[in-house]
């Protein structure tokens, strides 16, 4: 039996619909490389909407575009600059090898914002190795955050400031960086791995496509849980249900009010504003990050492009994140932002919505633990993104880690049944 507070399934996972538009409450950034969305996760049917190969960066008025797959003649390019390169000490360089993976295309000397030939063909390595690192590499490097980690990555200023920053913020959702590294690598090896991408029909269509592979009669909505223990679970509803095992699957915050004691983190703010228009801005199905971080909009998308779905026919939808605490006048300063990043007027652009989300994900500062327990006792578990990573994967990796628990608990040999079912509520 699932018993949901809310009128829906979700949670943070919510999709808004209004006038024909399908509105993200938070618009977490997904990537094709998640091992937790594959098909053989148990979420068959679930259509993941990719963006354009790597993202656009605004910078001095133009868009570049960064972290694209090469093919053979932009990873022949890449490897004539390094090779032609300046060698620190003099003495010939050897040749380097660019794996085919998600990086920089080498298109001028200058590259702004990304700097030289040079410079981006050693983003490309960059990405390329990263990508093919075991995870558990990754978990064993030194930690610390995010932002004192990238003058270690051997890369110019210039790339770390005008690429790296702004799109480890946007993956993160944490503008200032003090993620830990070991998380922001994951987080790089994910886009360096794959595409990122968001689900067809809005955030709302992956808890929902968990949701659909229940037994018919598992989820009760509309039913607050007051209290828990090993044995039995108590709503404000229906009284008190008695059970073999409880699993707490919410927020940090709705976690620890059920288990006191349990650590509530920090979080990041999130806030989401959504435009409509009549034009389309002509950035194609590209995630659009500001180089210079000139305004409040950390990245933007014309996301009618990259999943149809999202908008009536005729219409464009533009969805735009905002890191940090809100703004003051904060739709007249994103329309600003916009009209820079885009290069156009967007006065007459309609506000659809705008959702602040203070909790929108928990901060992983450095010490992380990414596999905090989610056994507490036999009979009482807990998952989330607050137990592993701060991410959509480390929500769902979270709740395999407590299955499998329940699941040994309970013993191989011991049958399940159905629950009870859900009386109807007592009047007041």
């Amino acid at each position: 039996m699932v018993l949901e507070a809310a009128h829906e399934v979700g949670g943070r996972m919510a999709t808004e619909k209004v006038d024909g538009f399908r509105l993200d409450r938070i618009g977490r950034l997904l990537s094709t490389a998640y091992p937790e969305l594959r098909p053989a996760s148990g979420l068959d049917g679930l259509v993941l909407r990719p963006f354009a190969p790597g993202v656009l960066l605004h910078s001095d008025g133009r868009h570049h575009r960064a972290g694209v797959q090469p093919g053979a003649r932009g990873a022949l390019h890449a490897v004539r600059a390094l090779a032609s390169a300046p060698r620190p000490g003099g003495g010939p360089r050897r040749p380097v090898a660019v794996p085919g993976r998600q990086v920089s295309v080498p298109r001028s000397r200058t590259g702004a914002p990304l700097g030289t030939a040079v410079d981006q063909a050693r983003l490309g390595v960059a990405f390329g190795k990263l990508a093919g690192t075991p995870v558990e590499r990754l978990l064993a490097r030194p930690e610390t955050t995010a932002a004192e980690a990238l003058p270690a990555r051997g890369l110019p200023v210039r790339t770390i400031d005008g690429f790296l920053r702004p799109l480890l913020a946007a993956l993160l959702c944490d503008p200032d960086l003090t993620t830990s590294s070991r998380c922001a690598d994951l987080a790089l090896r994910a886009f360096a791995s794959g595409r990122l991408c968001v689900p067809e029909g809005g955030a709302e269509a992956l808890p929902r496509r968990l949701a659909r592979t229940l037994p018919p009669g598992t989820v009760h909505t509309g039913v607050r849980v007051t209290s828990v223990s090993t044995t039995s679970v108590t709503t404000a509803e229906h009284g008190e249900f008695r059970c073999g095992a409880v699993l707490i699957a919410t927020g940090a915050r709705a976690a620890a009010e059920l288990l006191p004691g349990l650590r509530v983190p920090d979080f990041h703010p999130v806030t989401v504003v959504h435009h409509s228009t009549d034009e389309t801005p002509g950035t194609g199905a590209s995630l659009l990050l500001d180089a210079e971080r000139g305004g409040p909009v950390a990245h933007t998308a014309v996301v009618s492009r990259v999943d149809p779905s999202r908008a009536p026919a005729g219409r464009t939808l533009v969805s735009s994140t905002v890191l940090g605490p809100p703004v003051p006048g904060i739709d007249t300063a994103v329309r600003m932002h916009l009209a820079r990043l885009y290069g156009v007027s967007t006065a007459r652009w309609e506000t659809l919505g705008v959702h602040h989300t203070a909790e929108a994900v928990p901060a992983m500062r450095p010490p992380h633990d990414l596999r905090r327990p989610v056994r507490l006792l036999a009979g009482l578990y807990v998952c989330g993104d607050h137990r592993d990573t701060g991410t959509v994967q480390g929500a769902l990796h979270s709740a395999h880690r407590a299955a499998a628990a329940i699941l040994t608990d309970l013993g191989t040999n011991r049958s399940l049944h159905a629950a009870d079912p859900v009386p109807t509520a007592r009047a007041a």
